[in-house]
């Protein structure tokens, strides 16, 4: 039954936002009664972020099995941003404001918990790219490791680029390509331009 109402209430928050889904809806929804999910969540809070880490873990499940496939570093990005998207829907409500805006406790933790997972996995696809010939040999790891998850997140500040504008999936197809171009041989730039063609 926790499970039911992970998925749920995971459900509901993505499409419509954290602070927008009350405890009532995720009930009726879920097919129970509130009493039965404060069994398991003593409050919204306590269910929201039990959500976002449920949602964390998966995603990061994923990313570790498309990382352990060993595919070229290009692909590798564009199975990640395809495996992230397919878990946010494209992010309507836009529920990293609204996570940033409301629970600011939860946002800080489990974007500490992002950064250090993606961390690794980026500078780990950079060393691969050096060492097959697609990135440029002379990249700072570090800094294009920091500055990449730094405009992965700001690409969902709807102040910065409001979803009447632009999609979540056109700002991550964009950052990809923008971050790709910055890093990519000539070698890697005829990668990613297959990739692209693809993507169409």
């Amino acid at each position: 039954m926790k499970d039911k109402i992970l998925e749920k209430s995971t459900e509901l928050f993505i499409t419509l936002g954290f602070k927008s889904v009350t405890m009532d809806e995720i009930a009726n929804c879920t097919g129970v009664s509130k009493k039965t999910i404060y069994k398991y969540f003593k409050n919204k809070t306590e269910l929201v972020d039990a959500v976002t880490h449920h949602m964390f873990d998966t995603i990061s499940c994923g990313i570790d099995k498309i990382c352990d496939s060993k595919m070229s570093p290009i692909d590798e990005l564009f199975s990640i941003k395809r495996l992230v998207m397919e878990h946010l829907k494209d992010e309507k409500s836009s529920p990293q404001y609204q996570l940033q805006k409301y629970y600011p406790k939860i946002f800080s933790s489990l974007k500490k918990k992002q950064f250090e997972m993606m961390q690794g996995c980026v500078i780990d696809n950079l060393k691969s790219g050096i060492e097959t010939g697609v990135y440029r040999n002379n990249i700072d790891l570090e800094f294009t490791s920091r500055i990449y998850f730094i405009g992965l997140t700001g690409i969902k500040d709807k102040d910065f680029f409001p979803l009447n504008n632009y999609s979540m999936k056109t700002l991550m197809n964009i950052y990809l390509e923008y971050h790709l171009r910055g890093i990519c041989t000539e070698k890697g730039i005829y990668q990613l331009e297959n990739e692209l063609k693809k993507n169409l």
